[in-house]
């Protein structure tokens, strides 16, 4: 089995600061994401879903463990060959659509052929041809998404991290771009994680889900779908759908309660 990236005992705790205590946000917990697999995380709020992916990407180092990208250490910055799609739209608003698509290739000097190229490639596979000169102003929340996946596309990662980048759709487009999503994924051979809340969303797109407890974030369960590889949005209607998401909710019902409480008692 190739393994593509791998944590080990790794744990994030934050330091104290302006009169608060240290806050130990996740772990320790191990990892192996296998090569094409998609990968989905789920939890309940503030138990360090997104603190996993800042580790793994290298936007935050870890204050125990080890982490390795194709088996090198992670240290400091994005490896090359890993994409980051964030929950909030990081589209630039002065750049159209294919400049934004170009701007991470124009940034590493890729010759400008290769550039037209890749961003013909990515703007069409992301059903953006007809809005390739407009502005992210003029798009709706789903195409400024697409744009920001797009700009991940073209850099041709082989880990594409995904930090709840459907959040602010709404279900039936969630639905909708979960199946681009799907598409991106076949067709790239690319491994992919996904923070998500949506357990239905969760289920529909990946082929493991790790199941996090509430703070500090460990792995209390990896649960596997068993769904085909060519699947898409109808698989929803299938009834072993809903036995897969209900198996999610109770895994983590006893954990989102507790997570309430620490909420709870953090605000006191």
């Amino acid at each position: 089995m190739n393994i593509v990236a791998r944590l080990t005992d790794v744990s994030r705790i934050y330091p104290p600061r302006a009169g608060h205590p240290a806050v130990h946000a996740m772990g320790p917990l191990s990892l192996e994401l296998r090569a094409g697999e998609f990968f989905s995380v789920v939890g309940p709020s503030g138990c360090g879903k997104s603190t996993l992916l800042d580790v793994l990407s290298g936007l935050s180092a870890p204050s125990q463990g080890s982490v390795e990208f194709e088996g090198k250490p992670v240290a400091g910055v994005v490896p090359e060959g890993v994409g980051v799609v964030f929950q909030e739209d990081a589209s630039f608003p002065w750049l159209t659509v294919e400049d934004n698509v170009a701007f991470g290739l124009r940034r590493l000097g890729t010759d400008p052929a290769e550039i037209k190229r890749r961003v013909d490639f990515a703007v069409g596979f992301m059903g953006l041809n007809d809005f390739r000169r407009a502005y992210p102003s003029q798009l709706s929340g789903g195409m400024r998404q697409r744009v920001c996946i797009a700009r991940t596309l073209v850099l041709q990662p082989r880990l594409i991290l995904l930090d709840e980048p459907f959040g602010a759709l709404d279900q039936q487009t969630r639905l909708l771009m979960g199946d681009e999503l799907l598409r991106l994924w076949r067709e790239t051979s690319a491994t992919v994680m996904l923070i998500t809340h949506a357990l239905d969303e969760a289920n529909l797109l990946s082929d493991r889900i790790g199941v996090m407890s509430a703070r500090p974030g460990r792995f209390i369960d990896v649960v596997d779908t068993h769904w085909p590889r060519d699947r898409d949005s109808r698989l929803a209607e299938r009834p072993d759908f809903g036995a897969v998401t209900s198996r999610l909710w109770s895994l983590l019902r006893t954990e989102s309660i507790q997570a309430l409480g620490q909420g709870a008692m953090a605000a006191q």
